[in-house]
């Protein structure tokens, strides 16, 4: 996944007038725009890196003198102790900038962590890990593209991207069979249709009428495995609901293709990253 450089901006550029809005009182008025400082990053936990070169657009986009020498790379694992990067320039361009990168790196690195360790635990198996929908507002691109730094895979980035028939279009259109045949005469030839079962009956429903992705919702490994056998490769089977770093492995074993984990980027837990100014 590829990041674009005009959404970027405009997210950096939201943070930095809602953290600075029109003056930073403490570095404004202590330090002159000629006082000159370094700096460097420093890892305070294990894990793998994600968003580094956000990181410094966030200090070109303060304004005033500032160089970045970049030592570890996005995707790259890091240890307790590791220097990630070098600073030097504006000693106001340091101290205004630091928060907002901060917040972006250490949160898109924790969620390449968490997406690491999920990949790294279905291993040797047939499924691939992925994200959803569930980010935060304004975010996504960025989360997305954390979670493939982390070796995951992304699931359909918005509601065009893909027709996705969950329980609710379901219940609220009355059959599976309806609901994708309705469908089918109106969508275009490029776009595939997932639709989400409960059951093992509305598996074989899916499947009788040509869905191309099954989703597994809250299946027990048991239900998922008579998925995979009544399923025969007809289908992408995807496993979701109630996912966890305990339980994976289990899941992966079942035979799914697919297994997608909205805490990756809903409820992950941040990377620990500090920024130090140099005595």
């Amino acid at each position: 996944m590829l990041l674009q450089n005009f959404y970027i901006d405009k997210i950096i550029t939201t943070a930095l007038e809602e953290d600075i809005h029109y003056v930073d009182v403490a570095t404004d008025y202590l330090l002159s725009d000629e006082h000159k400082a370094e700096a460097y990053y420093v890892a305070k936990d294990d894990g793998v890196l994600c968003g580094i070169a956000i990181a410094k657009r966030v200090f070109e986009l303060v304004g005033g003198d500032f160089q970045m020498e970049i030592l570890i790379e996005d995707g790259s694992h890091v240890k307790k102790g590791d220097i990630i990067a070098k600073m030097k320039g504006s000693t106001r361009t340091l101290l205004k900038g630091e928060r907002t990168a901060l917040n972006i790196l250490q949160h898109m690195s924790g969620i390449a962590t968490a997406t690491r360790r999920c990949v790294d635990l279905v291993e040797g198996t047939n499924a691939k890990i992925t994200d959803t929908r569930k980010t935060l507002p304004g975010l996504r691109q960025l989360q997305k593209y954390a979670v493939t730094v982390g070796g995951g895979r992304n699931h359909r980035y918005n509601l065009s991207d893909g027709a996705m028939l969950k329980d609710n279009h379901i219940d609220a259109y009355g059959s599976i069979t309806g609901a994708v045949n309705a469908l089918r005469q109106k969508i275009g030839h490029m776009v595939k249709i997932e639709v989400e079962v409960r059951t093992l009956d509305e598996l074989r429903e899916a499947l009788d009428v040509n869905t191309e992705i099954i989703m597994l919702d809250n299946m027990s490994c048991e239900d998922m495995k008579k998925a995979v056998q009544i399923t025969n490769g007809q289908a992408l089977l995807e496993a979701s609901g109630n996912v966890t770093e305990a339980n994976i492995r289990e899941i992966a074993e079942t035979g799914v293709d697919i297994i997608s984990l909205g805490a990756l980027t809903h409820s992950v837990k941040c990377f620990d990253i500090s920024m130090k100014i140099q005595k």
